[in-house]
Formats: structure tokens, sequence, C-alpha cells
């Protein structure tokens, strides 16, 4: 009988604990081929509550994690991804990180070298490329001209290291870098405080060498939670609802419009998202969403978040 495969989370916050959760199901599915063998966080309480919850080991100790695990997810807060993926890189151990893939792109590039230089699998964690309703962009779209992106949710709670940008517009940047396949050459970013010190609600219009524009909309003070994307191409566009996984599809025919019903298989992103990394860390194989993609979704959040910090600091002279 083989060995099983040790998958383990570190951080179980608010996104980790639902790490954990997946991971416990995706061990009980696996018929003794995956275990779910460890739970790290530096609170020992919450770690030990999540273990008792789904049946793993609580540890509150780094050193003593990497030695139970031969593959992690890391979902501790965007300044110690660095530190807490590169420790696990360090011992040979493939890893997750959830995204904004690093704080700095210096950190950001330190774990795709050390990842490469290892010879592991480094994934970030841009759950939307796992939302089934991703199937339909790509295989619908393949050279949009205009994509308008709305990602809108009340105020979290969490992630209050980062701005809007960094925390929830991210998503939509990466998969707008996915699709349009061209370098940028503009970008025009306003963004506002509200509750944080922050940019809690941002706008920005992205121009691309091939000509397509995308115009993004992001915020975490919205009373409604909303999650969008319209992709326009010659002759049709594509309506999606990551949140409801559904959509419509609106085509000319003659000098009409109609409009036809996206069939979409629905599932759960997250569930998608951490069994492909476990099969990548098993197999060897590229992940979906690698370092790379990741680190260029930082980039351009980061230069988003510039252009932002610079434009209100101007307005306050």
């Amino acid at each position: 009988m083989s060995k099983a495969f040790r998958v383990g989370v570190a951080g179980v916050g608010a996104i980790g604990r639902n790490h954990a959760r997946v991971m416990a199901e995706l061990a009980a599915a696996s018929d003794g081929a995956i275990e779910f063998a460890a739970i790290f966080d530096s609170d020992q309480a919450r770690a030990q509550e999540l273990a008792a919850t789904f049946n793993t080991r609580a540890v509150s100790d780094l050193a003593a994690f990497v030695d139970y695990v031969d593959a992690a997810t890391v979902a501790v807060p965007t300044v110690a991804h660095r530190q807490i993926g590169g420790v696990l890189l360090d011992h040979g151990k493939h890893v997750l990180v959830e995204k904004p893939i690093a704080d700095t792109l210096d950190e950001a590039q330190w774990l795709v070298n050390k990842a490469h230089d290892c010879g592991l699998i480094l994934q970030v964690g841009h759950i939307e490329r796992f939302n089934p309703v991703m199937r339909q962009l790509e295989e619908r779209m393949n050279s949009p001209r205009f994509i308008e992106a709305h990602r809108l949710s009340p105020f979290p709670n969490r992630s209050m290291d980062i701005g809007v940008v960094l925390d929830v517009m991210i998503h939509d940047i990466e998969i707008i870098l996915h699709l349009v396949k061209s370098p940028l050459v503009d970008v025009d970013a306003v963004g506002i405080p509200v509750l944080t010190h922050r940019e809690d609600i941002a706008n920005a219009r992205l121009k691309f060498e091939n000509g397509c524009v995308a115009n993004i909309t992001a915020s975490r003070v919205s009373p409604e939670k909303l999650r969008k994307i319209r992709v326009f191409q010659s002759e049709c566009y594509l309506s999606l609802d990551y949140q409801e996984q559904s959509g419509w599809i609106y085509r000319r025919d003659g000098m009409k419009i109609v409009r036809e019903e996206v069939t979409v298989e629905k599932d759960e992103p997250l569930k998608l998202e951490l069994a492909a990394f476990v099969e990548c860390a098993r197999q060897g194989t590229r992940p979906m969403v690698s370092g790379r993609e990741g680190t260029e979704a930082l980039r351009l959040a980061l230069q988003i978040t510039e252009q932002i910090e610079r434009n209100n600091a101007a307005g306050k002279r």
C-alpha cells in the first residue's frame, strides 16, 4: 500500500479555516491517498479548535509543522507569505500561497525563484480561475476588446493590512491578464479610503497594446455583494456572475441582439482549487496559477495602488 500524501494548512483565520474544511473533505474522499496531517497557527487555541473539528493535529511551531506535511496551503497575513512560504520551500514542501503572492515584488520573485531552484510546486490562490464560469470565458472569448468587471462587498473586517486593490481587485486583474494576453500600455486609477487608511473603493481603467480596454471596479464598503464580469468582442458579449455561477451570451442576429443562457456546471471554487493544487503537488505538474502569474497580477495591482496613493497625496496639498 502506497504512503498517503500528507497535506496541511498554515494559518486558520477567516480564509484558512475554509482551507482546513476543504482539505478534510479531500482527504475523506481520497480512499487513503491523501492525509490531512496538520494545522499550523500562532494562535494555539484556534489551531486546536479547528484540528478537533477536522480530525487532524494542531501545531504551534513551524519547524514541527514542516515535518508532518508534503504540501501545505499558506493563509497567513500577506506580510508573512514570504517567511512561511520560504520555510516550507526550504524544507522541500510544495506550497499554495493565498493571493496576493507576497507583500512586495522582490518577495514574490524570491518565492518564485526558490520554488524553481528546489523543483517544487508554487501555486497562488487566485480562486476565481477555478470558478466554473471561467470555462465559459476561456472557451467563448478568444479576442476580447472591452472588459468590465465589478467586485463589491460589505466590509469584511479582515485583510486590513492591504487595500481593496490587493485584497479584492487583484482577482479580476489576474483574470484579465489571463484573457487578454497582451502588454499593458496605460493605467488610470482612482481610489478612496473610507473605513481604513488604505483605499476601500477603487476603479482602474487598463489599456493593452492590442487595443483591448478593461474597466475594473472594486469595493469593500458596498451594501451589496456583487461579482460580475462582462467581456465584449466582435458580434457578441458574455455576461457572467461569479457568485451565482450563471451567465448569458448576447449575439448579433441580423439587426437584432439575441440572448442565450450559458450552462454552467456549478461547483465550489475553493474545492476545485485545492484539489488541483494537491494533484499538481503529487504529480509534479504545473499549476494553473503559478508563482509567475501571481507575480504579474501583484505587479499590476501595486502599480494601480501606487497611482491611487500619488493621486490622493496630490489631492491633499
